[in-house]
């Protein structure tokens, strides 16, 4: 199993707008990817965790996919769309890690 996050670094006076990525932009990339995407999820960040700390990351969102290869024959036909929606929502410059999962405990 494969992670993408795609990682919105936070920056003071920086724009993210979660209504939009969580209503419009993660839709549309669900839309395009098609049953090759498995599941998604959105983290939005709070802090870097010190008292009041602003957060490493405006947020952050996690799609899987059963391989690599599934990843990209999915993406790169779609990828001018997807990534031409970014200026919508921000002016973070996304921070691309793909991984592989080796353990999840998720409850």
């Amino acid at each position: 199993m494969i992670k993408v996050s795609v990682m919105y670094p936070y920056s003071v006076g920086g724009r993210f707008d979660h209504d939009y990525y969580r209503d419009r932009h993660m839709p549309l990339a669900k839309a395009r990817l098609g049953e090759a995407l498995l599941s998604y999820g959105i983290d939005k960040g709070v802090s870097d965790g010190t008292p009041d700390g602003a957060p490493s990351f405006h947020a952050v969102g996690h799609l899987l996919f059963k391989s690599e290869e599934a990843f990209q024959a999915a993406f790169t036909p779609v990828s001018g769309e997807v990534l031409g929606d970014i200026p919508n929502y921000t002016d973070a410059a996304p921070v691309l890690l793909v991984s592989e999962i080796v353990i999840d405990h998720t409850a």
